[in-house]
């Protein structure tokens, strides 16, 4: 069987402007997909209905089309895997929910942060996150009951002491332990809207993304994303996490600090003593 053509995506979250650690991770992602003379499509992740402002997209378009950047596909330009924005898509994020459901890898859960935080039982991973303990799942629970998610948060169960391993193509080979690393995790919000880590395999999947090009930091949701792709028996697509721009302190950068932030680089004409531009077409 021969290889799918390589498919690309740049995927920034519009609560604010981007700075020059986004601008690096879709910088590489754009030349990776030009070197193996693919696709490159930009999504806009506005799940946030209390964030995410058409401003912020909108510069998001301006600023990378000004540093030299550009994509086959978008909300811009539109594209056979339309809508890009996944606020016009939670009809899809709901089947992907149902289907989830139907594995019985999901469950309710009304346990806030603090009930997970005094749970005598929950370790923390190395990024300080809470790991969901196993005693503060649900008992019987009869998922017929449920046609839709509610007014609930539901979370994924991961298989206790499973190692979830895959080959970053930048990083080599990673091995997180389920239940220890991370625990059971967010798929589906009490507000209505699906978690990150199940918009955005339902949507790779969708627009048949090849390799996700995205930052260090989340090489451990792609770990969780990784039992999603199982559970609904997808095809999982390769992974290649950036290096992470830091700030003067050492300290990851922010969409807080302005001082970083890609439209005033741009705009001061300081960009080029931090990232190379790509010459225009």
């Amino acid at each position: 069987m021969s290889k799918a053509k390589y498919r690309g995506r740049i995927a920034p979250t519009p609560t604010g402007f981007l700075h020059l650690g986004h601008a690096t991770t879709f910088s590489i992602a754009f030349k990776r997909a030009k070197a193996a003379n693919g696709t490159i499509l930009f999504r806009n992740e506005d799940l946030d209905p209390h964030r995410c402002k058409p401003e912020f997209i909108q510069a998001c378009i301006d600023d990378l089309r000004a540093c030299g950047l550009s994509w086959d596909e978008g909300p811009d330009i539109g594209g056979a895997f339309a809508p890009y924005n996944q606020s016009q898509k939670l009809e899809w994020f709901l089947e992907i929910w149902q289907s989830l459901k139907e594995t019985g890898l999901i469950y309710p859960c009304d346990k806030s942060r603090k009930d997970v935080q005094e749970a005598l039982t929950a370790p923390h991973n190395d990024d300080s996150e809470a790991i969901f303990p196993n005693e503060l799942r649900p008992n019987n629970i009869n998922l017929n009951d449920f046609s839709e998610p509610g007014k609930t948060n539901w979370r994924f169960k991961v298989p206790d002491r499973e190692i979830i391993s895959f080959v970053d193509n930048h990083f080599g080979k990673q091995c997180y332990t389920a239940g220890i690393d991370f625990g059971d995790f967010l798929i589906w919000r009490k507000d209505g809207f699906p978690s990150y880590e199940l918009a955005v395999v339902a949507d790779d999947h969708a627009m048949q993304i090849t390799e996700v090009v995205r930052g260090k930091d989340l090489l451990l949701s792609t770990a969780r994303q990784i039992l999603i792709y199982r559970a609904l028996g997808w095809d999982i697509p390769e992974f290649y996490h950036c290096d992470l721009i830091l700030d003067e302190n050492g300290e990851r950068l922010a969409k807080r600090n302005k001082a970083l932030s890609l439209r005033e680089l741009i705009s001061s004409g300081e960009i080029n003593k931090y990232f190379q531009l790509i010459p225009p077409k």
